[in-house]
């Protein structure tokens, strides 16, 4: 990376959007599902992604949560994905708390992956192809990716990979690696044992197969408003590993899944309002708005 993050400036920045319930000082520049992305400069001036991951309670759980990125960042370059310069950058609370960023350079616009949206169908189709080819030589039951649209980019015609906060690796008993309970902590406390018992398991096994991985690919060009692309994905991924996949199939997943995550942004809404107005507690997530679907 070019330049020195002052990531205790960010934290500053980002703590006091959420005391005041209110994101407008900072540079919103990406929203997934769970967070939003921040912009921030560099002394030098470049300008880098922030992501800032769920609170970890002591240095013992971020720790742990480190070394898993590392092991996991390490996996999936054994496997030929690259991955964009990623880094993480804590700040340790008085109260042994460690608040997290991941840091990564922003990438021209012209370089991410949903320039699909104005691709021809030579380079569009080449673009899916090289993503179903990855996921290919990527994915098994021991490791997983999350090959959405928003999550590559392309460097002189080769794939980057983006979203590497949530490790996705299973030990040779399939248990997770990833301490899965940081990040249900962003959930209402209420929903958390629901989560972790009937949606959970379901959410992560499809990362861990080709045809699962392919399907949530294939369900966020709905998302996207890229639906032209879904004939070209399917013969791509159904010669690649004989999957069957249809249309039909990707639309339910899709309904299915906007339901989820809708349901879920909706919980943690109500539960942002509960503990600021009730509660009288600062709210520490940074929740997505308006997300379209």
């Amino acid at each position: 990376m070019s330049g020195e993050l002052d990531i205790e400036a960010l934290d500053r920045a980002v703590e006091n959007a959420l005391r005041s319930a209110d994101t407008s000082g900072l540079e919103i520049i990406g929203a997934g599902e769970i967070t939003l992305v921040v912009g921030w400069r560099a002394a030098d001036g470049s300008p880098y992604a922030c992501k800032r991951l769920p609170v970890f309670d002591d240095e013992r759980r971020y720790d742990s949560y480190r070394r898993c990125f590392d092991t996991y960042l390490e996996a999936l370059a054994a496997r030929g994905t690259r991955i964009v310069d990623s880094r993480l950058e804590p700040v340790r609370r008085p109260d042994g708390r460690v608040i997290a960023y991941c840091t990564q350079p922003v990438l021209d616009a012209r370089t991410l992956a949903p320039i699909l949206r104005d691709a021809d169908d030579e380079a569009g189709s080449r673009l899916l192809e090289a993503i179903v080819d990855q996921v290919g030589v990527t994915v098994d039951e021991r490791l997983g990716v999350d090959a959405q649209l928003s999550n590559w980019a392309q460097d002189d015609g080769d794939l980057l990979y983006l979203d590497v906060t949530t490790p996705l690796m299973r030990d040779e008993h399939g248990e997770e690696q990833l301490d899965t309970d940081v990040f249900l902590a962003a959930l209402p406390w209420a929903l958390r044992g629901v989560v972790r018992r009937f949606v959970l398991g379901d959410i992560l096994e499809g990362y861990y197969e080709p045809r699962g991985v392919l399907l949530d690919l294939a369900g966020n060009l709905h998302k996207e408003r890229l639906v032209r692309w879904i004939p070209a994905l399917l013969q791509t991924a159904n010669e690649r590993f004989d999957l069957d996949l249809t249309a039909e199939e990707i639309a339910r997943y899709y309904r299915r899944d906007a339901l989820i995550w809708e349901a879920l942004l909706r919980l943690r809404r109500v539960d942002r309002v509960w503990q600021q107005k009730v509660r009288g507690r600062t709210y520490p997530y940074l929740i997505p708005e308006g997300l379209t679907r």
